[in-house]
């Protein structure tokens, strides 16, 4: 037996509260933000077709009702009352040859971690997207994503690969044991 739309939205306040104090970072503004989101899922409960992903819509209400109210919030002035300063910044020299760095690493980069960094980052789209269009599963677009960027940063900040930590002890042991029984085997053949 299903449950109804009215029993369906109670039954998920205690998971929409959680996720409004995730956003807001605030209980009473995520409190009003669950009342705004289920006021609206009132107003539009005809459009919800049963039998599909109940939660799933109330989330989306919800976190689109957030993002609505934060628009609703951005200061704005007119364009004439700001100094001119505001409308306008020097580039230093330095952004120039960090965006000419950042270019020259991307371009170094792995053709799949680029392409993958370029489209999930930069176009915006989701790992699902992405995996349909590079002919992946979804977690092998999320590795590449996450292995392009942690790359990017190593290569920003002068390094030259970035390694597991645990790998990069594990050689370092080896390095040390192999360098002990190089110097045994010296030391037994002069005996």
């Amino acid at each position: 037996m299903t449950k109804s739309f009215h029993d369906q939205v109670i039954a998920i306040l205690p998971k929409l509260r959680v996720q409004a104090l995730a956003l807001t970072r605030n209980r009473a503004a995520a409190e009003d933000l669950v009342q705004d989101a289920v006021c609206n899922a009132l107003s539009a409960q005809d459009s919800f077709a049963p039998g599909t992903n109940f939660p799933a819509w109330m989330h989306r209400i919800l976190r689109n009702r957030f993002i609505s109210d934060l628009r609703k919030k951005r200061e704005t002035t007119d364009i004439d009352d700001m100094p001119p300063s505001f409308l306008s910044t020097n580039a230093p020299h330095e952004d120039r040859i960090v965006l000419k760095d950042l270019d020259a690493a991307l371009a170094r980069l792995p053709d799949d971690q680029r392409e993958a960094l370029v489209l999930g980052v930069l176009e915006g789209m989701s790992y699902q997207e992405l995996a349909e269009v590079a002919g992946c599963a979804v977690g092998t677009a999320k590795s590449r994503v996450f292995r392009a960027r942690r790359q990017l940063e190593a290569w920003m900040i002068g390094e030259e690969h970035v390694g597991n930590d645990r790998l990069k002890a594990q050689a370092a042991a080896l390095q040390r044991k192999v360098e002990r029984h190089t110097q045994e085997k010296a030391a037994s053949s002069r005996v």
